[in-house]
């Protein structure tokens, strides 16, 4: 292959990469009406009871423990539910490449600063 830039080839890749680009500027679609996001919030609240109160009724019965892992469970399952919510509604999460920012590793480097505070911090 060759080094030329302008072969065709590469002026179509760039054709392509450029309508691929665009189509993903555009957004991910409509916004969600009301009713709609009400809907999705319900859902994430209900499905995380659910979750929640299933776990609780078979240990309960799995241990025979009584009402114990379904009380606990179904807290839990609750907590589960309102945050997917929160998350939902904020957004949070919802990008794509989504991550939390990578913690900063201080420098090595010591200073003549340092050294004297450190010999003041000992004697």
């Amino acid at each position: 292959m060759s080094d030329d830039k302008t072969s065709p080839e590469l002026q179509q890749l760039d054709a392509r990469i450029a309508k691929a680009r665009k189509g993903s500027d555009q957004g991910n679609g409509p916004e969600m009406s009301g009713f709609g996001a009400a809907m999705r919030y319900a859902t994430e609240l209900v499905s995380g009871l659910i979750v929640g109160v299933a776990i609780g009724y078979f240990l309960d019965k799995w241990l025979d423990t009584g009402p114990w892992f379904l009380v606990v469970f179904f807290f839990l399952g609750a907590g589960a539910g309102i945050m997917n919510v929160y998350r939902t509604a904020s957004g949070i999460g919802m990008a794509p490449g989504y991550k939390d920012p990578a913690p900063t590793i201080k420098s090595s480097v010591v200073t003549d600063a340092d050294n004297k505070t450190d010999d003041k911090k000992r004697g």
